[in-house]
């Protein structure tokens, strides 16, 4: 249960909450179109497309077949912003909240969900584990069906705005990455999303989004249950502990999930290493990339002495692996589609 607390960043960091503000916005349709990694720098580019040129040329001794070639990439902080103080999928738990209390307010009776409501995290801080799981079941599970979860976050998606760019976080994802995940799709990669984020959230986004669909997407799940309602049949989301797709966990839900080890690899903290590590197993000639965060005006800077998104080992041994570590400062043209 450890890595909940990992998982989501927050105990040490609840103090410095602050209030979302909703507005209405759109997408950009940029993110979606371009193939050609236009926001990369020149050497950057020049690195992943000899590699995809390479591994896609029948005739190269490191041709990968059009069935192996899987690609997996982690999501927050690798292909949208987890910053300033707290998870992206924490801050919506904290705002699912409020509107659920609003049609159920027997929820604010206990008085963790209560402190939540009313921004005051000392009773959760105090709760530690067990107010960490009692608020992700009360926004996340709850009896929920499935149906009601993904209208939810849908919803949350395109009217809550961050607190630094003023921008609904369905705009706060990384335009070069998108631009790398239609690339490799061009060059009939399948990907995959494996992140300790929850399965169930990013579903309700991520085809939207960056173009995968829900069948491809490994996070961290719960508890579930069928039933038939009214003739219907339904799937709820109920509590109980779960699966945290995180370290040494997306390995194993690669296993579980892809079946096969994927030939490229995208992270940007320790919390990928396991990952990328077992990408550079694969029998083919894979590709390792670490999103190196250093811009802290057109993004924010970090790694060794974050507790979100930390990266040090992970970068030490990119060295030895010869992973591609993006310095986003440098490497990105562009970080966002609005700048």
């Amino acid at each position: 249960m450890k890595k909940i607390i990992i998982g989501l960043s927050i105990i040490t960091l609840l103090a410095s909450c602050k209030k979302e503000t909703i507005t209405n916005s759109s997408d950009s349709s940029e993110t979606k179109t371009s193939t050609n990694l236009a926001s990369w720098s020149d050497a950057s580019k020049s690195r992943i497309e000899t590699w995809v040129k390479e591994v896609t040329d029948s005739t190269s001794a490191n041709f990968i077949p059009v069935a192996d070639r899987i690609a997996v990439f982690d999501n927050d902080g690798t292909l949208w912003t987890e910053q300033p103080v707290l998870s992206t999928q924490f801050i919506f738990a904290i705002d699912n909240l409020k509107t659920l209390s609003k049609s159920n307010p027997d929820l604010l009776k206990d008085p963790v969900l209560k402190g939540v409501v009313n921004g005051d995290f000392e009773p959760l801080k105090k709760a530690g584990i067990p107010g960490i799981l009692k608020l992700i079941n009360t926004t996340h599970n709850n009896n929920q069906t499935e149906t009601e979860f993904d209208d939810a976050v849908k919803k949350w998606m395109t009217t809550a705005k961050d607190t630094k760019f003023n921008k609904t976080y369905s705009e706060l994802i990384y335009l070069p990455m998108v631009e790398l995940l239609n690339y490799l799709r061009a060059n009939q990669f399948k990907t995959f999303i494996v992140s300790g984020g929850g399965a169930d959230f990013m579903r309700a986004f991520a085809e939207e989004t960056y173009g995968i669909p829900p069948y491809q997407i490994i996070g961290s799940y719960g508890e579930a249950k069928y039933e038939i309602v009214d003739g219907k049949p339904i799937i709820r989301k109920i509590s109980g502990a779960p699966f945290i797709d995180d370290k040494e966990g997306k390995p194993v839900a690669i296993h579980r999930f892809i079946g096969k080890v994927p030939v490229f690899c995208a992270g940007n903290s320790d919390g990928d290493q396991a990952m990328l590590q077992y990408t550079s197993g694969s029998k083919y000639k894979s590709f390792g990339m670490i999103l190196h965060h250093t811009d802290s005006i057109r993004e924010y800077a970090y790694d060794s002495k974050s507790y979100i998104g930390h990266l040090e080992s992970a970068l030490v041994e990119a060295k030895e692996k010869n992973w591609m570590v993006v310095d986003m400062k440098n490497d990105f043209k562009k970080i966002f589609s609005f700048q």
